[in-house]
Parts: structure tokens; C-alpha cells; sequence
């Protein structure tokens, strides 16, 4: 029987976050954003080799550095039903601030925090579709083309 190149439940794009501080980032997801641990590998020295997470429809692959393997920082863009509420909870859950709940004029209203692994959260919900002309009108209002004389 064939193997499906994509494994269920998986996307084409997968995040992989690397951070010394696993357990931290772990707990916060949890406490964020209603996250699920699919499963956790151990590694040597006590480490996690490798973790798997789930929030909403998607899953997040993480790991602590371990031999060439960095630690990186990410930004990621989290759609919820109720991006306030969602905001508040992970500032609840430890994350800072990097940017307060707005509406955006590409139909969005998003807030951003960050995780305590360093990671940007940038949490939205969607709340208007907006055509590409209607969207070019906006940025034209908001930052308008200086004439050049």
C-alpha cells in the first residue's frame, strides 16, 4: 500500500521552532492558545530532540538545539475566531506585548506578542474581505505618494 507523501493531519508548510527555553515555549502554547501535545522525543542530556504540537488546525514541530542545529527566532501569523480574547490569554500566559489589538486596512484586526522563547505571535481574525482595488484606495489614503516637483 502507498505512503501519503504528506503525513494526516499535516500541511504542506510545517513550522520548526529550535529554542534552549522548549519546556517554556511548550507551557505557554498550552496556556496561549489551547495547544496539544501530539508527542515528545527525549534526547540526550535531558533534552527534547524533538516535540510535536497542535493549535487549531495545524502543527508545530520544535526541538532544542542540538549539535549544528541554532536556536532561531520565528513570526507567525495565528487566525482565531476572537483575536482579542486570544490576545489577552497569551498575554495571561507570559507573552509581552509587541503590539496592541488593531483593525488593519486589509481587512484583519491583529495584535502581536511575543512568546517566551523570543517568537512573534501575530494573532488575527479576519473580519472583512477587501478587493485589491479597494485595498490600493486604503494605501493610498493612508500613505499617500509625496509629488515630486
Amino acid at each position: 500500500m502507498p505512503v501519503n507523501p504528506i503525513p494526516d493531519g499535516y500541511h504542506t508548510v510545517t513550522p520548526y521552532l529550535v529554542t534552549p527555553k522548549l519546556p517554556q515555549l511548550m507551557d505557554f502554547l498550552k496556556r496561549a492558545f489551547g495547544a496539544t501535545e501530539r508527542y515528545s522525543m527525549p534526547g540526550p542530556n535531558g533534552a527534547i530532540a524533538h516535540a510535536e504540537m497542535q493549535v487549531g488546525d495545524s502543527i508545530l514541530m520544535m526541538g532544542q538545539p542540538q549539535g549544528e542545529s541554532q536556536a532561531t527566532h520565528s513570526m507567525l501569523y495565528l487566525y482565531v475566531p476572537d483575536m482579542d480574547a486570544t490576545y489577552k490569554k497569551a498575554i495571561a500566559a507570559g507573552g509581552v506585548s509587541v503590539r496592541e489589538p488593531s483593525d488593519q486596512m486589509y481587512g484583519d484586526r491583529n495584535g502581536a506578542v511575543k512568546d517566551p522563547a523570543g517568537n512573534e505571535w501575530w494573532i488575527a481574525t479576519h473580519k472583512e474581505d477587501v478587493s485589491p482595488q479597494e485595498m490600493e484606495r486604503r494605501m493610498a489614503q493612508h500613505h499617500p505618494v509625496e509629488s515630486r516637483a
